[in-house]
C-alpha cells in the first residue's frame, strides 16, 4: 500500500496540474496504465501469454497509451497525458522516469526480417531519472543515460550519455546537466537547456546593432557627398 501512496505522489510532484491523491487516481491515465501493465506483467511472468496480452489490449483502449507485458520498468514511472504512448516488448525503464504523450519507445524496422528479431534485444533502455519530450521517438536497443532529456519530436536512434540533453531530427546535443535537478521540472526544461537559445538572443541582437551603425554609416556618407 505504501509503494502504491508512494507512485500517486510521484504523479502529484511531477505534475503542476494535479490537485490531490483522489484526482489523481481517478483521472491519470499514465497511473492506469501502469495498473493494467502491472497486472498484465504478473500474468506474463507465469507465462499465460495470450491472457497478459489481452489485458495490456483492454488497457490500451481505455488510456490510449500501450506497454508491452514483458516490458521492464521501474519504479516511480510518470507518463503526462499518455495518449498515443507505445512501449515495445524488450524495453527498459528506470526509476524516476517521465515521458509524455506520443512517446514511442521502439524497434528498428520490424517488419522487415521480423522473424531474426524475435528473442532480441530491440528497443530502448532509459536509465534512472530520464525525461522523454511528448512526440519523440526513441528507436532501438539503445541506452538513454541517466538524468539525461530528450526534446519534443526528438528522433533518438543513438546512445545518449549521461546526463546529457538532446534534441532534433536527428537528435544532437545540446547541454550538459552536471547533476540531477533537485525539484522535478516539468517538461524537462531548465535553466541549463536555454543556454542555446540566450546565445542566438545575443548573436541576434548584436546584428541588429551592427546594422543600425551600418546604416548610420550610410547616412553620414550620403550628407558629405
Amino acid at each position: 500500500m505504501n509503494k502504491i501512496i508512494e507512485l500517486i505522489d510521484s504523479y502529484i510532484d511531477r505534475d503542476p496540474a494535479a490537485k490531490g491523491r483522489f484526482e489523481t487516481i481517478l483521472t491519470s491515465p499514465g497511473l492506469h496504465a501502469l495498473g493494467f501493465y502491472k497486472i498484465s506483467n504478473f500474468i506474463w511472468s507465469i507465462k499465460l501469454f495470450i491472457v497478459a496480452r489481452a489485458i495490456s489490449y483492454i488497457g490500451r483502449i481505455l488510456t490510449g497509451i500501450e506497454i508491452h507485458p514483458a516490458s521492464k520498468i521501474g519504479s516511480h514511472f510518470f507518463i503526462d497525458h499518455g495518449m498515443g504512448v507505445v512501449i515495445g516488448e524488450t524495453a527498459e525503464i528506470g526509476n524516476n522516469v517521465t515521458i509524455y504523450h506520443g512517446v514511442t519507445l521502439g524497434g528498428v524496422s520490424p517488419s522487415e526480417d521480423s522473424a531474426s528479431q524475435k528473442d532480441k534485444k530491440r528497443h530502448p533502455t532509459l536509465k534512472d531519472n530520464v525525461v522523454i519530450g511528448s512526440g519523440a521517438q526513441i528507436l532501438g536497443p539503445i541506452t538513454i543515460g541517466e538524468n539525461s532529456k530528450v526534446g519534443s519530436n526528438s528522433v533518438v536512434s543513438k546512445d545518449v550519455e549521461d546526463n546529457k540533453s538532446v534534441v532534433g531530427n536527428p537528435a544532437r546535443y545540446t547541454v550538459s546537466t552536471s547533476s540531477r535537478a533537485k525539484a522535478f521540472q516539468a517538461y524537462g526544461l531548465s535553466k541549463e537547456d536555454d543556454s542555446r537559445s540566450a546565445q542566438v538572443a545575443q548573436l541576434e541582437k548584436d546584428n541588429l546593432d551592427l546594422k543600425e551603425r551600418i546604416k548610420k554609416l550610410e547616412d553620414i556618407l550620403k550628407e558629405n557627398k
